[in-house]
């Protein structure tokens, strides 16, 4: 870290045994992720109910981190919950600083450029022009009779019997 660990307790004197598990936490999240530019403690005794809490708050290159979980009654097990959560929030950040974060494959889109409404099926062009056959039970929410003709939708392909033929098709 570039400044150094604070550690604030409220509502009572924090005893050198659980500073020490609070500090030996912080040193793992900084050997995870060196770029820690700051990390604040708050450990706080809810007054009249033996509940604590804490809070880590983490400073990063270009964001905050900050984890508050709900209090527990024994402050060894909150501090290791925060600190598991807060090392959570580092490598979800890690992560998506390197650029390892999964992208989602849009389906396929196209238009309507057919439609046989009578007979129940129509035939809909890809975005690179092969044309694709669809079923009034493939659109989605029994919208078959809300299509018309040069409609945009999203759709699922699969080969039928005589060609491509979509499995769903729903409208953007």
């Amino acid at each position: 870290m570039i400044l150094p660990l604070q550690i604030t307790s409220r509502n009572f004197e924090l005893t050198k045994p659980i500073e020490e598990r609070i500090r030996e936490h912080a040193e793992k999240l900084d050997k995870y992720y060196s770029r820690i530019t700051s990390c604040r403690v708050v450990v706080e005794a809810m007054p009249n109910r033996s509940l604590y809490s804490v809070c880590v708050d983490m400073t990063v290159p270009g964001t905050e981190l900050v984890v508050k979980l709900d209090p527990n009654t024994d402050i060894y097990i909150a501090i290791r919950d925060a600190f598991r959560d807060a090392s959570r929030k580092l490598e979800d950040f890690a992560r998506t600083q390197r650029g390892d974060v999964k992208h989602h494959e849009q389906p396929p889109h196209g238009r309507i450029k057919a439609l046989f409404s009578d007979k129940g099926y129509g035939f809909l062009t890809t975005v690179d022009g092969h044309e694709v056959y669809f079923h009034e039970h493939s659109v989605q929410n029994h919208k078959f009779k809300d299509l018309s003709v040069g409609m945009e939708v999203r759709f699922s392909e699969e080969m039928g019997e005589k060609g491509p033929q979509a499995t769903y098709v729903k409208i953007i």
